[in-house]
């Protein structure tokens, strides 16, 4: 039998409209909807038109992606959310146009650029004003339409999760440059801890390149140093696989001795390991449907898309203090 979008609104327990405006990628849908009913597609191998859909959602729009100085193209984090992108993009027929970091003879036509929160943010935002392109940021800032995970409240999740456990000697791996994500990351975490009115807390914060060698080099120099954290939280994954390796090499049992927290959802970088998770799909999603949304239009619209914890084996409770 052929499942119609009826039969999905049916069991989704929304309007075919709705069921429409989710096959085609809308921004209007709210992403518990969105989830639902593709929950349901999913349940009943339910496989849309692919030359309905993209005669339905073709745009002649033009989309530039621009990432700008300062962001690591070979980490594995920016490899996965560049892809989810350009899916995104492929999905609605939109053309893509990569920016080199000075657009200053770039003539190419584009109706709205997607920014990457990176180096000279502020430069470059003030330069698509001047030309009148619409930008979306992959971040957030002030005035401007943007989308970014719950970074500060990731970091509170770890913090939760770990004194939950009984850690009270806590170890702060990030990174040494000031970037946004690793700064709210960081707050989220610390605030925790400071509004705790636990016995005991104690945490250091440690930072270095934000790379697997970088936590290695990070964990190995604490732990020599004298630090012996019962919990790390790494505010990468990257980080957090170097670090396990660094306490393999120590001899230090995970998570008997010291459990390690990582921050992004990579998990498939070490088996078992625990980590905050963003939801990069969802991200992509929004950030290319706020693209599409601001053009022609002078609306903002920020979109903060939550995190959740992935339960891995690196994370357990505080060892007992004998």
């Amino acid at each position: 039998m052929k499942i119609t979008i009826g039969e999905i609104a049916r069991q989704a327990n929304v309007s075919k409209g709705t069921v429409s405006r989710v096959i085609n990628g809308k921004s209007t849908v709210a992403e518990t909807t969105r989830k639902n009913v593709l929950a349901v597609m999913k349940r009943l191998g339910y496989e849309p038109d692919p030359v309905a859909r993209e005669l339905s959602m073709r745009t002649k729009h033009t989309l530039g992606i621009w990432v700008g100085a300062g962001e690591n193209r070979l980490s594995p984090y920016f490899n996965l959310i560049w892809r989810a992108l350009l899916r995104e993009m492929q999905v609605r027929a939109t053309q893509v146009v990569e920016l080199p970091e000075d657009i200053g003879g770039v003539r190419t036509r584009f109706d709205a650029v997607l920014v990457f929160h990176s180096d000279g943010v502020d430069a470059r935002l003030d330069l698509l004003r001047e030309r009148g392109v619409p930008a979306v940021l992959i971040g957030h800032h002030p005035g401007i339409s943007c989308v970014a995970p719950d970074d500060k409240g990731g970091g509170r999740l770890a913090a939760h999760s770990l004194l939950s456990l009984g850690h009270r000697d806590l170890l702060h791996l990030t990174v040494g440059c000031e970037v946004q994500w690793a700064s709210d990351r960081a707050n989220g975490f610390t605030s925790v801890l400071a509004a705790s009115s636990l016995p005991g807390i104690r945490s250091v914060t440690v930072k270095g390149e934000g790379s697997v060698l970088g936590g290695y080099r990070l964990m190995r120099n604490a732990w020599l140093q004298g630090h012996r954290p019962t919990g790390v939280f790494c505010a990468t994954d990257e980080i957090a696989v170097g670090a396990l390796g660094a306490l393999a090499d120590l001899g230090v049992q995970v998570p008997g001795q010291v459990s390690v927290l990582g921050f992004d959802g990579l998990v498939e970088l070490h088996p078992g390991l625990a980590s905050v998770a963003q939801d990069i799909p969802a991200i992509a999603h929004q950030a290319v449907s706020l693209a599409l949304a601001a053009i022609g239009k002078d609306t903002v619209h920020q979109t903060i898309v939550p995190v959740a914890l992935i339960e891995g084996t690196t994370l357990g409770p505080a060892p007992k203090v004998s």
